[in-house]
């Protein structure tokens, strides 16, 4: 069960706490009853992941004298009121202090749980927001971000790797860190103090490939020796590349036009190459695989891993707001929705793009398809049909207000209601229009 849907139900009436108890818990929340303030304000505390519905009325301490101390704690936890008719006036005054909501004895079961609903929700994006902040300040120690199995076996042997003289073989779909890892193999050990040389080997045209095997040169190998000679993408490069690399792999010698001899280097290489069907051995001369191939890693593409994306991506939006010296903003549901559900095909790399977006403020410029923004509900299907198109008219018209709302053909006071209510963010709105512009 998803911990937002925990409620810590606060209630004097015996006969009233349990079968409200009954109500939330038959809707799918996990409740833990309390006959006091008391005993509720000792067991929640500021990490209390679920809401609170309390009772206002009950000796020693009110349900509102609790909602003020559990927002001492934590002003973010969602508190439900139960009120009698005189006390409606009372929670209208805690509404204005913070409360979530209130409902009025005899309550209807629904609306306490239509209510319920909407405070876990709130509550859920909360504390990914508090999580994405903690996580975008800390720092992983490897670089390697993430918890799952993969990456944890793969943290672990950096240590025992970046000192073992063997060449190395990283296989993985494009975008999934395999270069990433090799850096942090390079780092940790001795040759740290020595070049790490990256060589794009599926496009690498004829005048870059003369200079990548003169005997000296930025571009060329000799630059890597006692450090680490990268070959990304080696199952792409051309044949002539290959063979010539053949040499330089089983002699740890390089071999120059026109020189005399073979100049020796201390080199450790390396190599990368996809994960796409078909034998690897196949499209690598087998002479310089299986040299290359004396240890293979695997990178995991993110839908293996799927645990790791709201750490990975706190780590990378955290990165974004640094290089581009702006604050981290406030997640939205429609984020940690897009967070969750979809594939990442384009792995790692695709979600930096997309957390570099988010920290520009451009998520919101593309309108939600229309299948992930709607509830299930005709009222919350009408309401992201006209988000869609309030946010798409906008964009259209390239953040002017009014052509947007000519465009729309409703007036000016109908569209400040409606951004208001659907809650769109016109300011992030029309710079992104711009920048898009």
């Amino acid at each position: 069960m998803d911990s937002s849907r925990r409620v810590a139900l606060v209630e004097d009436d015996e006969d009233l706490r349990v079968s409200t108890a009954q109500v939330l818990t038959l809707a799918g929340f996990a409740v833990e009853a309390f006959p006091a303030a008391a005993p509720a304000l000792a067991a929640i505390d500021a990490d209390w992941p679920g809401l609170v519905v309390t009772d206002v009325r009950m000796p020693y301490m009110s349900g509102i004298e609790l909602q003020r101390a559990l927002h001492e704690r934590d002003s973010e936890l969602p508190v439900i009121l139960v009120t009698g008719h005189g006390d409606v006036t009372m929670a209208v005054d805690a509404l204005k202090a913070g409360a979530w909501d209130f409902l009025t004895k005899p309550f209807d079961p629904q609306a306490l749980i239509a209510a319920a609903d909407r405070a876990a929700t709130a509550r859920a994006l909360a504390l990914d927001n508090r999580r994405l902040r903690a996580e975008a300040q800390g720092e992983e120690s490897s670089g390697l971000v993430g918890q799952s199995p993969a990456i944890r076996r793969l943290r672990e042997m950096i240590p025992t790797l970046a000192n073992a003289d063997i060449d190395l073989f990283i296989e993985g779909e494009t975008g999934t860190g395999k270069e990433l890892l090799a850096r942090l193999i390079h780092r940790a050990g001795k040759r740290a103090r020595h070049r790490f040389l990256a060589v794009a080997c599926a496009a690498l045209p004829d005048p870059l490939e003369d200079e990548l095997f003169a005997p000296s040169g930025e571009a060329s190998i000799a630059a890597a020796n006692r450090g680490t000679l990268f070959l990304d993408d080696i199952d792409q490069a051309a044949r002539r590349l290959q063979s010539r690399l053949v040499p330089l792999v089983e002699e740890r010698a390089l071999r120059s036009p026109g020189a005399r001899e073979p100049l020796p280097l201390d080199l450790r290489v390396i190599a990368t190459g996809g994960a796409e069907e078909g034998d690897l051995s196949a499209r690598i001369a087998p002479a310089l695989f299986y040299r290359l191939a004396a240890l293979r890693l695997r990178m995991p593409p993110l839908r293996e891993r799927r645990e790791d994306v709201p750490a990975l991506f706190a780590h990378l939006a955290g990165a974004a707001a640094a290089r581009l010296r702006r604050p981290l903003p406030e997640m939205t549901g429609a984020v940690r929705d897009h967070l969750a559900g979809h594939d990442w095909p384009g792995n790692v790399r695709e979600l930096a793009h997309y957390a570099e977006r988010f920290v520009l403020g451009l998520i919101e410029a593309a309108p939600l398809p229309l299948a992930e923004a709607a509830g299930d509900t005709l009222p919350q299907r009408l309401d992201a049909f006209e988000r869609e198109t309030i946010m798409a008219a906008v964009v259209a018209a390239g953040g002017e207000i009014g052509a947007a709302i000519q465009r729309l053909g409703i007036p000016r006071k109908t569209f400040y209601y409606k951004v208001n209510k659907l809650g769109i963010d016109l300011t992030a709105l029309r710079k992104g229009a711009a920048r898009e512009g």
